[in-house]
């Protein structure tokens, strides 16, 4: 699986299999959400300006992560289902790791039970509970390296 799977930087001509990644993930995902209100193009302005790593599988893009580095703050972190538990979202975390400042943070949804559970297994920790327009969620804090 390792020698199948490469991690780089952003490039344009994977921006269509990104929009369409980002929208399939969140409508598999986020079954609370109206599925209507998710738009291929939404992957453009949510990531407008932030520095992306993808995760490429015999060169098909199976993932992202998206971070708006002035706050080292790690906007979306998305894996094509198929490709979950095999370590690909250590992988791109290592990878920003390597970029980024600590502490890196992140805004999970409460309802985001298994991205909740991820992000406790590699290392974050609970820092406080809020609310916004999408719901309660809760800001995870990561100050080491994910072993």
């Amino acid at each position: 699986m390792t020698d199948r799977l490469n991690i780089i930087e952003f490039r344009k001509g994977d921006l269509d299999a990104l929009r369409q990644l980002f929208m399939k993930v969140r409508q598999e995902t986020f079954v609370w959400a109206d599925p209507e209100t998710f738009d291929l193009l939404d992957f453009d302005a949510q990531t407008k300006g932030e520095y992306i790593l993808t995760a490429l599988y015999d060169e098909k893009v199976i993932g992202f992560i998206s971070v708006w580095m002035r706050d080292n703050f790690i906007h979306h972190l998305y894996i094509d289902v198929a490709f979950h538990k095999l370590g690909i979202g250590k992988r791109l975390l290592n990878e920003v790791v390597k970029k980024a400042k600590f502490p890196l943070v992140l805004k999970c949804l409460e309802k985001n039970t298994e991205a909740i559970s991820f992000y406790k297994k590699v290392g974050f920790v609970e820092k406080a509970w809020n609310e916004n327009e999408n719901g309660p969620y809760i800001l995870f804090e990561l100050n080491q390296k994910i072993e």
